[in-house]
């Protein structure tokens, strides 16, 4: 595709960055306060329910959240010319997935987590991989060390992903990043389903 307006080129950007802070809040500080304030995985898991499903319902819910946000963002930015084309509306489903994988990661890691200010980690370092990871300018303005430390993050892929789709540029780097949160999605729910059944089921 030719040059595109500043506004056009962040879009897609803030649309799959609004999906992942939404499925991170539910899967991140909801998950905390379940598990260590009100204990409620623990009566869950008491039941018929297993470990993969609680995660599931978890996660199922928080994608909920992330698929809203896009879906707001998509209401908002077609009306201001900020979609190129009607295919672009394939980004939601791709935002989906980025919340899923986001969702899945965040709930393995909060399950690690017992204080507040452990809690606080989580905030600290989206920030940087929001600014950082190409959502606001192409990383290439970086030296080349932190563009590939760049390539290496979650946010940058689901950047890329949600702006090939947007743009209709879609090669072989829109697959490796569908492949990169396939992964992530497979390993967050292993360890999340690890961790609830090694806390409530020994």
């Amino acid at each position: 595709h030719g040059p595109v307006s500043y506004t056009v080129f962040i879009a897609p950007g803030l649309l799959a960055t609004s999906a992942m802070n939404g499925a991170i809040y539910d899967s991140t500080w909801n998950v905390f306060f379940k598990l260590n304030e009100s204990k409620l995985y623990q009566g869950m898991l008491a039941t018929p329910l297993g470990p993969l499903d609680v995660a599931l319902g978890e996660i199922i819910w928080a994608l909920f959240r992330g698929l809203s946000y896009a879906l707001a963002f998509m209401a908002i930015a077609t009306p201001l010319g900020l979609v190129p084309s009607w295919s672009a509306i394939l980004a939601v489903p791709a935002a989906v997935l980025i919340a899923f994988g986001f969702a899945s990661f965040g709930m393995a890691i909060t399950s690690y987590f017992k204080t507040y200010q452990q809690m606080g980690l989580i905030n600290i370092a989206l920030l940087p991989m929001f600014l950082f990871s190409g959502s606001l300018y192409p990383i290439s303005v970086y030296p080349q060390w932190l563009e590939f430390t760049i390539k290496l993050l979650p946010t940058w892929h689901g950047i890329e992903l949600v702006r090939d789709i947007w743009f209709g540029a879609i090669d072989f780097s829109t697959f490796t990043h569908l492949s990169y949160f396939l992964l992530m999605i497979v390993l967050g729910l292993f360890f999340t389903t690890k961790r609830l059944r090694d806390l409530f089921m020994r």
